[in-house]
C-alpha cells in the first residue's frame, strides 16, 4: 500500500509539473506563445512619418520566428498629418499607424480615430501594465486608442570621464551645478554647459525652462487652467523657469557664442559633445538616440572614447525633473485586413522584452517600467515619483508649450527681459 501511494504521488507530481511548471518554463524560454495558426500567410503594414524604422524591422524579424509567412513592412507617408485619414480609407490601408496624443480631441483627426481600435480591450491581451502608466493615454470614454513604443524626456548628456579627470562631482542640485560650472570655468572650459541655441523650436533654453514651468503648473491646477487658456495671468508661473535660463547664461555656465557654432540640435550637438571637452550638453532624449550610431562617425570619440550618460538637469535644490512623455505611439486600424494577426503582432510587441529591445536598437527612452535597460538613461530611473511628471496626463496643451518655448528663447538671447516675457504670456507665436 505504501509503495502504491508513493507511485501515485510521483505520478501526480509529474502531471502537475507538466501542466504547470512545464508550461511556465516554456513560456519563460519562448517569451511569447503564439495564439494563432503559425502557418497563416498575410501582410501587415505599419505607416508612420519616420524616414526609416530599423528598430521596428528588427521586431518584424523576431515576430517572423513565430509566424514565418506573415510579411511585415513599414511605409512612410508624405505629409503624414494631412494624409493619414485618407490612407486609412484607401485600398492599401495600413494595419498599424503612428499616432500622437495631441491628435485626440482635434476634430481634424475624428476620421482617424473612427478607425482606431480600443487597445485596452481585455480580449486583446496586451500587457499595458509593462508601460509606465503616465504614458498610457485614455480618451474621455476611457479607451486606450494608442500605446507608446518610445518615450522622450529632457536633460543633459554628461561626460562622466571628464568629471572624473578634473576631480569634479557630477551635480545633483542647483547649488552643485553652479559649483561644478565655476570649477570647470576655472580649469579653462569656456562653456561648461552647451546646447543648440539658434532656433526657438529646439533650443537649449526650452529644454531648461519647460520642465520647471510644467512642474510649477503641476503644483497649481488653477494656474494650469489659466496657462492652457493663454491667460496673461499665467505668465508669472513662467518666471522661475525664465530666471533659471537667464542665470545659467549670466553665471557663465553657458556661453551663447560657443553654442551658436552648433549647426543643429541632433547630429551637430552629438558630434560637438563627442569632441570630449564639453562637460554637459543640454538636449532632449530624441537627440540622445543618435549617439550610438555617431560614436563611429566622430574621429575625436574614436581616438579618445569616454563614458557618458543622460541625466535630468538639476534645476532646483532638490534636483531635476523627469518629464515623462510618449514619443512614438502605435494605433491599430480596426477596419484593416487581417485584423486578428495584426492584434497578435501588437500582443507580441507590447511587452517589456520587445519594447526594451526596440528602444535599445533605436537608443530612445523605453516606455516600460524598466529604465535600466540602457545605462545611458539609468539616471532617470533614480528620480523619485513626486518629481516625475507626465505632461499629457497633466493636461499640457501645445499652445501652452509655444509660450514657454518662445519666451525662454527670447530671454536667453537677451531680446526681452524676464518681466517683459511674463507680461507677454499668451502673445508668443
Amino acid at each position: 500500500m505504501k509503495k502504491l501511494l508513493c507511485m501515485v504521488l510521483i505520478i501526480c507530481m509529474i502531471v502537475s509539473f507538466s501542466a504547470c511548471g512545464g508550461q511556465t518554463q516554456e513560456e519563460t524560454a519562448a517569451g511569447f506563445i503564439p495564439a494563432l495558426d503559425t502557418t497563416i500567410s498575410c501582410s501587415i503594414i505599419v505607416a508612420g512619418n519616420y524616414d526609416n524604422f530599423e528598430a521596428l524591422e528588427v521586431e518584424f524579424d523576431r515576430f517572423n520566428e513565430y509566424y514565418p509567412d506573415v510579411q511585415l513592412s513599414y511605409v512612410k507617408l508624405d505629409d503624414y498629418n494631412n494624409t493619414l485619414g485618407a490612407a486609412l480609407e484607401s485600398n492599401d490601408k495600413p494595419n498599424i499607424f503612428f499616432s500622437y496624443t495631441w491628435m485626440n480631441g482635434d476634430s481634424k483627426y475624428d476620421s482617424v480615430f473612427a478607425h482606431t481600435e480600443d487597445l485596452s480591450d481585455s480580449a486583446l491581451k496586451l500587457d499595458l501594465d509593462c508601460i509606465r502608466q503616465g504614458l498610457v493615454h485614455k480618451d474621455p470614454e476611457g479607451r486606450v486608442l494608442m500605446v507608446p513604443v518610445f518615450s522622450r524626456t529632457y536633460g543633459m548628456l554628461v561626460n562622466n570621464d571628464l568629471f572624473k579627470k578634473e576631480g569634479i562631482s557630477i551635480p545633483a542640485s542647483w547649488a552643485e551645478l553652479q559649483t561644478a560650472c565655476k570649477a570647470f570655468s576655472g580649469k579653462g572650459y569656456s562653456s561648461p554647459m552647451m546646447g543648440y541655441s539658434a532656433d526657438s523650436s529646439s533650443c537649449f533654453m526650452y529644454t531648461v525652462a519647460y520642465p520647471m514651468f510644467v512642474a510649477a503648473l503641476n503644483d497649481n491646477p488653477e494656474a494650469l487652467a489659466l496657462a492652457n487658456k493663454l491667460d496673461p495671468a499665467a505668465g508669472e508661473y513662467m518666471r522661475p523657469a525664465l530666471e533659471t535660463v537667464e542665470k545659467l547664461i549670466q553665471n557663465k555656465c553657458i556661453d551663447i557664442d560657443e553654442c551658436d557654432k552648433i549647426g543643429d540640435n541632433y547630429t551637430e550637438v552629438i558630434l560637438r559633445f563627442f569632441e570630449g571637452d564639453v562637460p554637459m550638453m543640454i538636449c532632449a532624449g530624441d537627440t540622445v538616440s543618435g549617439t550610438r550610431k555617431r560614436e563611429s562617425q566622430s574621429e575625436a570619440f574614436i581616438a579618445s572614447p569616454f563614458d557618458y550618460s543622460f541625466a535630468p538637469i538639476p534645476l532646483t535644490e532638490d534636483g531635476g525633473y523627469f518629464i515623462d512623455s510618449p514619443s512614438v505611439q502605435f494605433s491599430v486600424n480596426k477596419d484593416c485586413d487581417d485584423l486578428e494577426i495584426t492584434n497578435e503582432f501588437m500582443r507580441f510587441l507590447i511587452t517589456k522584452t520587445e519594447l526594451n529591445e526596440m528602444a535599445s536598437v533605436k537608443r530612445l527612452v523605453t516606455p516600460t517600467t524598466d529604465l535600466s535597460v540602457d545605462p545611458v538613461y539609468a539616471p532617470f530611473g533614480q528620480i523619485s515619483p513626486e518629481r516625475t511628471i507626465s505632461p499629457e496626463v497633466l493636461g499640457i496643451t501645445d499652445p501652452l508649450t509655444v509660450q514657454i518655448r518662445v519666451a525662454s528663447f527670447r530671454v536667453g538671447r537677451g531680446e526681452i527681459s524676464v518681466d517683459e516675457a511674463v507680461a507677454m504670456y499668451g502673445d508668443f507665436e
